[in-house]
């Protein structure tokens, strides 16, 4: 997918030659600062366009609240969630668990798809797929994706599709999305379909995402963490720390929609944000080392 949008230069960086910048990989150690992007497969079109505008640093955020992570119902950590001013978008730094959901190849009987069935819920409790009234999964037919895969669900949908029609949600796979806990998302102000920014601390690479899912503090996609060179298998893979996420609440209009709108929606907020630069100043504030953002990975 084409996850694109202007560059911004920094003096730092015109010393670094072009090749450099195309050979990082997502999975070295960094260096001090962090490389920047790769600048592969890169519209010059989209790269002329303007940059990002000016505005204040960082140094006026302040705190939303703070978030008690947990995991297996036992505090682990509190999160901070912050904000700018009177600006209504927030955004907290944590790892990344990858989600499959919404992938029709997700979750299969055999436990053979893209994640562990165990994933999905348990009998009764089905999170990730359709169960019918008996609280068992439903399973894709002859005419879906994936004939005899369950049907995997996210909580944002396409509602005017048919309740069984796998393609009702929003496919891991192809869209980067990411996930909040209803808490978070309730407290914060974010609905289903509103637009975000990811960054990947350690290489510099940032895209852009829709919030489709309620679970976790700190899950995307599958293709979310391809955008960012993360490992996206969703059984092994992810990120224990080091991803900010930037969420622009109320910015959607609840119902999923493809990269390329994505990318010139949420792309146009980050801008009126304050762009990379912003964004760099907000990171060395609440994680620091930060790298230098460049554009958005591919």
């Amino acid at each position: 997918m084409q996850m694109q949008s202007s560059r911004f230069l920094i003096s730092l960086l015109l010393a670094i030659p072009f090749a450099a910048l195309a050979q990082t990989s997502p999975t070295s150690q960094p260096s001090a600062p962090p490389s920047p992007i790769a600048q592969t497969q890169v519209s010059p079109s989209l790269i002329a366009q303007a940059p990002a505008e000016a505005g204040p640093s960082c140094s006026a955020r302040s705190m939303l609240f703070s978030f008690e992570d947990s995991h297996d119902g036992a505090p682990v950590r509190d999160v901070p969630i912050w904000h700018l001013g009177d600006d209504s978008a927030f955004f907290f730094t944590a790892g990344m668990a990858i989600d499959a959901d919404g992938a029709p190849n997700a979750y299969d009987p055999q436990n053979t798809g893209l994640d562990d069935v165990s994933n999905a819920g348990s009998p009764g409790h089905w999170d990730g797929v359709l169960e019918d009234s008996d609280g068992n999964p439903l399973l894709q037919g002859p005419g879906d994706p994936f004939p005899g895969y369950y049907i995997s669900c996210t909580a944002l949908a396409d509602r005017s599709k048919p309740w069984l029609d796998p393609t009702r949600f929003v496919d891991a796979s192809k869209i980067p999305y990411i996930v909040l806990p209803g808490d978070v998302a309730r407290d914060a102000g974010a609905r289903l379909g509103d637009f975000a920014v990811v960054f990947n601390l350690r290489s510099g690479a940032f895209t852009y995402a829709i919030f489709a899912d309620i679970g976790t503090l700190g899950e995307g996609s599958i293709a979310l963490a391809d955008n960012l060179g993360i490992w996206s298998d969703a059984r092994q893979g992810g990120r224990s720390r080091g991803i900010l996420y930037l969420v622009f609440p109320g910015s959607g209009n609840h119902q999923p929609r493809t990269p390329e709108e994505i990318t010139a929606e949420a792309s146009q907020l980050f801008r009126q944000w304050g762009g990379t630069e912003r964004a760099n100043s907000c990171a060395r504030d609440i994680a620091p080392p930060s790298p230098y953002w460049s554009h958005p990975a591919q």
